[in-house]
């Protein structure tokens, strides 16, 4: 072996040693607040509801011992906490919170306001079933019953990817292109309180948020609009949802530059290409997925990571398959999965709809093993999972 090989290998060794070292294995909803803590905000309200608690009792407990200098709001409700945040995001601050189920429901007004204020506040959304009946375990209900209100939507595989989210959406939703909140969907317990190896270490990735208020030309915000304005102010804010795809592409290229990780293009991710088959899902069912690829990869994985704005230009590739199946942990009742729908307005390719996780139910090897049985039969009905 030359010299010069065995000084590159010996290199690589010694840098993933340090990598590792960066690595500590810690709960994803403390993740996520190590995250926050490294945006700096300035402004954090919270309110406890499963299973998203953690990541607001982590961050008080940042605040209180001094690691973070922000004010700590503990506010009567959730839609107290969303209003909370609109009022100090509209001073020019950053802010931080975090809901999930009912209580991203009781925020619904607000979430309205906030996008159509154009104010770009980061939300963590640890995905929870909406009552009756009552559970308290994952499914996509909460976030995708929010689609229509104006917020980016990010969903998540792994803790890491949560973790590097966080950062990215900030970097995102304050992009004067874009400036529209966002919510980072992490799948309640399957990653909120799951313990992963996160490399948490830390480059100068974002610029403080400065909105400087001149009170020589004061401004109003949240105005009243009458028919004539109305239909404006919403397409500044759709024109904005589509601006953002470039946005989020660049800012996915960049932190890849950065911290050596990428998620496919930041809108989708493809796994196994070139297939006849595909199967397109979102957030922690993919990484069973992929691990049903390892022994069986006859099939391409879609993972959608922006399910607002929705990826229609990438998801041009649906044309190049036989075959289409959708698994998704959400039903849009009277109609059919909602990722489904939106994946069925783009292909003529023949796409069948699988719903299933509901309230927490675990999706399995066998179930993936039956999806891809019965995608491979160029099936278009609905399924339970």
């Amino acid at each position: 072996m030359q010299r010069k090989q065995y000084k590159e290998i010996i290199n690589k060794l010694y840098d993933r040693q340090k990598s590792d070292l960066m690595k500590k294995i810690m709960e994803g909803s403390h993740a996520i607040a190590e995250a926050v803590k490294l945006c700096e905000p300035q402004v954090i309200a919270s309110y406890p509801i499963t299973p998203q608690t953690h990541i607001m009792e982590k961050l008080s407990e940042m605040v209180a011992n001094g690691e973070l200098d922000a004010e700590f709001l503990n506010v009567e409700s959730e839609h107290s906490a969303m209003s909370a945040c609109i009022g100090a995001q509209a001073t020019g601050v950053r802010t931080f919170t975090a809901s999930a189920s009912q209580g991203l429901a009781l925020m619904h007004e607000m979430l309205f306001i906030a996008s159509g204020m154009r104010l770009p506040i980061v939300m963590a959304v640890a995905n929870r079933s909406l009552s009756a009946p009552l559970n308290i375990w994952c499914d996509w209900s909460d976030a995708m019953a929010e689609r229509d209100s104006g917020w980016l939507q990010f969903y998540c595989e792994s803790v890491q990817e949560a973790f590097d989210t966080v950062i990215m959406a900030y970097k995102i939703a304050e992009n004067n292109n874009v400036l529209l909140p966002a919510m980072i969907c992490i799948d309640g317990f399957f990653l909120s309180h799951v313990y992963e190896p996160v490399d948490i270490s830390f480059k100068k990735f974002l610029q403080p948020y400065i909105k400087k208020i001149n009170l020589d030309k004061p401004i109003t915000q949240g105005a009243w609009s009458g028919p004539d304005y109305y239909q404006d102010f919403k397409k500044q804010q759709q024109d904005a949802m589509e601006q953002s795809k470039k946005v989020i592409a660049e800012v996915n290229e960049k932190f890849s530059k950065i911290y050596g990780r990428k998620y496919g293009n930041g809108l989708i991710e493809v796994t196994n290409p070139g297939k006849k088959y595909a199967i397109i899902s979102m957030g922690s069912v993919c990484g069973t997925i992929k691990n049903f690829l390892e022994k069986n990869d006859d099939f391409t994985l879609i993972r959608i990571k922006s399910f607002r704005p929705f990826p229609f230009e990438e998801l041009k590739i649906l044309s190049d398959f036989e075959s289409i199946g959708v698994l998704e942990k959400d039903i849009s009742l009277g109609n059919s999965g909602a990722l489904f729908t939106e994946i069925k307005s783009l292909t003529s390719v023949p796409t069948s709809n699988f719903v299933g996780g509901l309230g927490g139910r675990d999706i399995t090897l066998n179930d993936i093993q039956k999806i891809v049985d019965t995608v491979k039969k160029k099936d278009e009905s609905f399924h339970w999972v």
